[in-house]
């Protein structure tokens, strides 16, 4: 096998780039990062479920972002090597780079997935300022973007106990009031995505 052949070079750069990790990793100068929340922008909670859900096929979920990368690159190289060289068997000659980089991704990154779970399972996680997202429950926050009305929800950011920001949908608890930018809202309850809120000064007894 000729890991430096053009027909391999997508797959020869992701094992280099995993050493590199590895390397910067053994000498102190970097480390595998935070886990990976699911709090990324996206308009609508129809959005953020494809979001999370696909972080959760390809393991994105399980692991440290860094700690992912590194398992992805070692996946695609070594599968789109292995498939390389089994095609060059079969039918005498392989894929150009081009069409192995889509022909690795498309295994690599279901693999990456499948490795990841059970790795996930004994990988120490940062549990001090992890919250779950009905802790955000009974927190204040403010409209971000967007009006907030009834069946018509707006972005609104929200601090957590451990000052973390989130990006969260939001419509009012009462049908007949709207939240505009600025306004201050605490979440009271929670359907799905979309958290429900009432004025950040009104009174409220939360139940859960």
């Amino acid at each position: 096998m000729d890991i430096l052949a053009t027909h391999n070079t997508p797959f020869a750069v992701a094992l280099a780039f995993l050493l590199l990790l590895l390397v910067v990793q053994l000498l102190g100068l970097g480390d595998f990062g935070p886990d990976f929340d699911g709090d990324i922008d996206v308009e609508g909670p129809e959005a953020a479920d494809v979001v999370g859900g696909l972080a959760s096929i390809v393991g994105l979920d399980r692991l440290p972002l860094v700690a992912w990368l590194a398992l992805f690159c070692a996946s695609f190289g070594l599968i789109g090597l292995s498939l390389q060289e089994l095609l060059t068997a079969l039918i005498g000659a392989p894929l150009p780079a081009a069409a192995a980089a889509v022909m690795g991704v498309v295994v690599g990154l279901p693999a990456t997935g499948l490795l990841a779970r059970p790795l996930g399972r004994i990988w120490p996680h940062d549990e001090t300022t992890a919250v779950s997202v009905d802790e955000l429950l009974g927190r204040r926050g403010t409209i971000s973007i967007g009006t907030a009305r009834r069946g018509s929800p707006a972005r609104a950011q929200v601090t957590d106990r451990f000052g973390q920001s989130h990006n969260v949908m939001v419509e009012p608890h009462e049908d007949a009031i709207e939240f505009i930018e600025g306004d201050e809202v605490m979440l009271v309850r929670r359907e799905d995505q979309v958290f429900f809120a009432i004025g950040g000064s009104e009174p409220f007894r939360l139940t859960h």
